[in-house]
């Protein structure tokens, strides 16, 4: 097996071995959960269920109409104790229902799940249906709505699996690999049944190839695999952001997706492995996704773990039930995501959402901040960039309010990986820089047009 890369990237301590070997373990009762009401890219929702209302795991408690929505639910049995502003992992306060635990009224269920749907006979619109009804989103972190996702309008040669895993400390995907391959090859199928996909391919780093043998000996036990569908695993370079998607589709496929495109616009699809393991528990369960796999480490974690833990459980209940134990005086950052590409947040009283791929408890030795230096014209950020971007010369447009030129140089190309700030030895914020710089130029963009009208 040839093992295969792309151009650029760079190569940050990985940190997985705190967790790598720790089993996944579910957590199974909570005090409370904290349910985000807007979990996705896409439209607001709103809440349909009232203060005092008794819901049941899997009823739906949010949705809205429109194409770039997907409904949320109840992650646990109880009792609606409020509907109120709460801070969320993306660092801004936004409406989330608590929810506290409670038995079901005598002769009722203490769940509501879809009836099991057979993915395989059902029809393409059903199981787009079936993917959105069951709340899925990408859960490598950019919330995107699976089932938009899974309605490409050109075809599909391709449907990529994503198990780079390549942020630092994280190692929920690696241990679902290993624990579990069989959710995953089967989510690669129905998948690609689904995209009528003629190939499915896993995408591994080399740093986790003991997980291959277990992925190879299920895909050669699938029912589809041996009836004739084609799923392959490929092996990769360990190098962030490996797991970026276009750098994966470079990496498998040796094509590049066009400036301003999409996946499909090479034929592929890609989806993270928990997506796909979501997808699957919506088929065969009939189960919404109201839990998550994810990964609590750093300095200042004193039980580095993988969880699967219902969707709203507060990081700091974890800490209070003994689930983990924190290094209270030596915290000094926390991080939701990964180092590369995570929000860091004010504190770990903030709640798991879909796309929380990993909870980092960072020691003041890991969280060190450096002096901001002006930029020495090393052209280290330029060799490293994955996009092909010259990140020196965008930081100048931003910086001097060039908006044009920045879209010129690439600005909207860029996926803020986080590469170009950790390879420069002036230790410039670039990623910040370029975040605000998006968020000038399209408020620009969309006045422009405004103006037109």
């Amino acid at each position: 097996m040839s093992i295969r890369t792309f151009r650029g990237g760079a190569h940050p301590p990985e940190r997985k071995d705190r967790s790598q070997e720790t089993p996944i373990e579910r957590i199974t009762s909570v005090t409370q959960v904290v349910i985000p009401v807007n979990q996705h890219f896409g439209a607001p929702l709103q809440p349909l269920v009232k203060v005092g209302e008794f819901v049941k795991a899997g009823q739906k408690i949010a949705d809205a109409d429109g194409r770039m929505t997907v409904p949320v639910h109840a992650s646990i049995a109880g009792v609606v104790k409020k509907i109120e502003p709460r801070m969320q992992s993306n660092n801004t306060e936004g409406p989330c229902i608590v929810i506290e635990p409670k038995d079901p009224p005598e002769g009722e269920a203490a769940q509501e799940f879809m009836q099991p749907l057979d993915p395989f006979t059902c029809s393409k619109d059903e199981a787009l249906a079936r993917i959105r009804a069951a709340g899925i989103v990408g859960m490598g972190g950019a919330g995107f709505p699976a089932h938009v996702k899974l309605a490409p309008t050109k075809p599909i040669s391709f449907v990529i699996a994503n198990a780079a895993e390549c942020e630092p400390y994280l190692t929920i995907d690696e241990r679902t690999l290993i624990e579990t391959p069989e959710k995953v090859v089967e989510g690669v199928a129905i998948v690609m049944k689904t995209v009528n996909a003629p190939e499915g391919v896993i995408a591994i780093e080399e740093n986790k190839k003991r997980a291959i043998p277990f992925v190879q000996k299920a895909i050669d036990a699938n029912p589809q695999v041996k009836g004739g569908m084609k799923i392959r695993i490929q092996e990769l370079r360990t190098k962030y952001p490996q797991g970026g998607e276009k750098m994966l589709i470079t990496a498998i496929t040796g094509k590049q997706v066009p400036s301003g495109g999409l996946p499909m616009d090479v034929g592929c699809v890609v989806s993270n492995v928990g997506t796909l393991c979501a997808i699957v528990d919506a088929f065969r369960e009939g189960k919404p996704l109201i839990e998550r796999g994810f990964t609590v480490t750093g300095g200042a974690c004193k039980t580095p773990k993988n969880l699967i833990a219902p969707i709203g459980t507060v990081v700091g209940d974890l800490a209070k039930a003994g689930h983990i134990q924190i290094d209270e005086e030596g915290l000094r950052k926390v991080i939701f995501g990964g180092p590369m590409m995570g929000v860091a947040v004010p504190g770990y009283e903030i709640p798991v959402q879909k796309n929380t791929s990993g909870v980092l408890l960072m020691s003041e030795q890991e969280a060190t901040q450096y002096e901001e230096d002006t930029c020495i014209r090393c052209g280290r950020c330029i060799r490293a960039c994955p996009m092909a971007i010259t990140p020196a010369l965008l930081a100048i447009a931003v910086e001097t309010g060039n908006y044009g030129e920045a879209e010129k140089i690439g600005l909207l190309d860029c996926i803020e990986c986080g590469t170009c700030s950790f390879v420069c030895p002036a230790h410039r914020h670039l990623v910040q820089r370029f975040r605000v710089g998006k968020q000038v130029l399209r408020a620009l963009k969309q006045k422009e047009a405004q103006n037109v009208r």
